[in-house]
């Protein structure tokens, strides 16, 4: 974790904001206070003159049904900022509904963001100054697992392995931790927007019948699942049929979902057996007494734990409240900042990229 910059000299900085900045939502943990924002990561932006209509839900539900001068996107792709400007605006939104909508009193607060340990350092500063821009004191950039293995209550600090898989919309990252840092990770592009872009390619060619960004989204989370179910479910989707351009409806299997969703599944299932391949023997066994953790909205996929554990033979547990992990570990920093500076240090330095 780096700092960008500082508040001024003799004025102390507010109350300090940890930001899950995800591609899919965004979270928002005030110091003492826990979450207090849950969003989707979108803005919608009149380009006629500039201004933000929307954010967060009220965005999303613009997907989709705008006129073609106002555009709701989302700012951040594979995790990485694609989009500076909406970035900066979206940010700045956040931390205003944070703090009430008033204007912070005493100086800009100290704000940690949570980025994936696979972007790059130009994706690293974009993120930076995109917080400076939108009102941030003091930055500091915490990657990912070791955030999500805060949040899960691992033991990060002591001499003891510890195993996170966080899947988000954007990247799916595996990292081993122990003594404040990561001794070994891995990470892979593959997360939730994967998913739905899969199942989006299916319908289109299984049915020739074209479907929305939220249909997808729905209907994974309905049928989806990366093992078989008992019994198979089914699902009637609307869409537009693409001979015609008509309205046309259709019932999707739970089993031809799965087989669509398989590749994905694959490849964040393999990046979880080869880091457990690269895991020093004196911490592996740390993982087969305790067990791996996974966090993350796509841990939430119907059978992925039991994938995972049929594949590397090891017991799989599904935190409580996934979704909100990563926001909670890095949430968790914000509250003792300086009892967990070695954690900073760890994040920062240790990391092996992939």
């Amino acid at each position: 974790m780096r700092r960008l910059s500082a508040s001024r000299r003799g004025r102390p900085l507010s109350r300090g904001i940890a930001v899950d900045l995800g591609t899919a939502n965004t979270l928002v943990y005030g110091q003492g206070r826990g979450v207090l924002l849950n969003e989707p990561t979108v803005i919608a932006v009149n380009h006629h003159n500039g201004e933000v209509l929307a954010m967060g839900h009220e965005a999303y539900a613009m997907i989709g049904r705008t006129p073609g001068h106002i555009v709701a996107e989302r700012p951040l792709r594979g995790g990485a900022v694609t989009d500076f400007d909406a970035t900066a605006k979206l940010l700045k939104l956040l931390f205003q509904r944070v703090q009430g909508g008033r204007t912070v009193r005493w100086g800009k607060p100290r704000v940690i963001i949570c980025v994936p340990s696979a972007v790059t350092n130009v994706e690293r500063r974009a993120v930076e100054e995109a917080a400076t821009e939108a009102g941030a004191g003091e930055v500091h950039l915490m990657e990912e697992p070791m955030a999500a293995a805060i949040g899960a209550g691992l033991p990060v600090q002591e001499p003891f392995g510890s195993m996170v898989v966080d899947i988000g919309g954007g990247t799916s990252e595996v990292a081993i931790v122990a003594l404040g840092g990561v001794v070994v990770s891995r990470a892979v592009r593959v997360g939730g927007f994967d998913l739905d872009a899969a199942v989006q390619r299916y319908v289109r060619d299984a049915y020739a019948l074209a479907i929305g960004e939220r249909t997808a989204e729905e209907l994974k989370i309905t049928l989806g699942s990366a093992v078989p179910l008992q019994p198979e479910q089914e699902a009637d989707i609307r869409g537009r049929e693409l001979a015609t351009g008509l309205p046309r409806h259709v019932t999707v299997g739970s089993a031809e979902l799965r087989a669509a969703l398989d590749d994905q599944v694959g490849q964040i299932v393999r990046a979880v057996v080869e880091t457990l391949g690269e895991c020093p023997p004196e911490l592996t066994q740390d993982i087969i007494d305790e067990g791996l953790w996974l966090t993350g909205g796509g841990a939430l996929l119907h059978g992925l734990a039991e994938r995972v554990a049929q594949e590397t033979h090891v017991t799989v547990n599904v935190i409580d409240k996934p979704l909100e992990a990563v926001a909670i570990g890095a949430g968790s920093v914000l509250d003792s900042f300086r009892d967990l500076q070695k954690v900073f240090q760890g994040t920062s330095t240790s990391a092996m990229h992939r």
